[in-house]
């Protein structure tokens, strides 16, 4: 059993790197906006209770198997820590980062995040947030609080630029002492 958590800013690559390495591993991918966030139309509007999240969360990790767990779950994630067998904290250039973002956004929402969409206020605020990551202090979703968190734990950390290609990150991954013998126990 493997439990990997896949870090980063918003558009870093965290939710394929994550979807890459489960699918590679034949576990479950799990990514933290799918708890932290209720359905909603728009989407990402309304988080759910930070207990329930986390009841949630802590239910699909306990299924048999391991699982990848993608995105950032700092402050309300606590209970997972433990279980982190590695810790993949993603890095890119901020340019491409926040050209990633708007590429995605218009993909997924079209016309809805342009002038007059229903989304556009929302869009605009996302994109104001995820802008920040590099210089916001560790009172939020940051660089800042990111490398603060990551001082504070016990799995291994590898650091990825994840500028490089897809597969070159999943191949770099699974080549981690953490995760190498972790397959070699599960092939025997």
């Amino acid at each position: 059993m493997v439990h990997i958590h896949v870090m980063g800013a918003s558009g870093s690559g965290t939710t394929s790197l994550g979807h890459a390495l489960a699918a590679r591993l034949d576990i479950a991918h799990l990514d933290t906006d799918d708890f932290f966030w209720l359905p909603t139309d728009p989407p990402f509007t309304t988080p759910r209770d930070a207990g329930e999240r986390i009841r949630l969360l802590l239910e699909e990790t306990r299924r048999p198997g391991g699982w990848v767990l993608s995105g950032s779950a700092l402050k309300w994630g606590r209970p997972l820590e433990p279980l982190y067998d590695l810790i993949v904290f993603l890095r890119i250039e901020p340019e491409l980062r926040m050209a990633r973002i708007c590429a995605r956004e218009a993909a997924r929402y079209g016309n809805r995040i342009g002038p007059g969409g229903d989304m556009e206020t929302k869009s605009g605020e996302f994109l104001e947030w995820a802008a920040s990551y590099d210089t916001a202090g560790p009172e939020r979703r940051s660089l800042a609080a990111h490398e603060q968190w990551l001082e504070t734990q016990t799995a291994p950390v590898l650091r990825l630029d994840s500028s490089r290609e897809l597969d070159d990150l999943a191949a770099e991954v699974l080549l981690h002492p953490a995760i190498a013998a972790g397959a070699v126990r599960r092939r025997r």
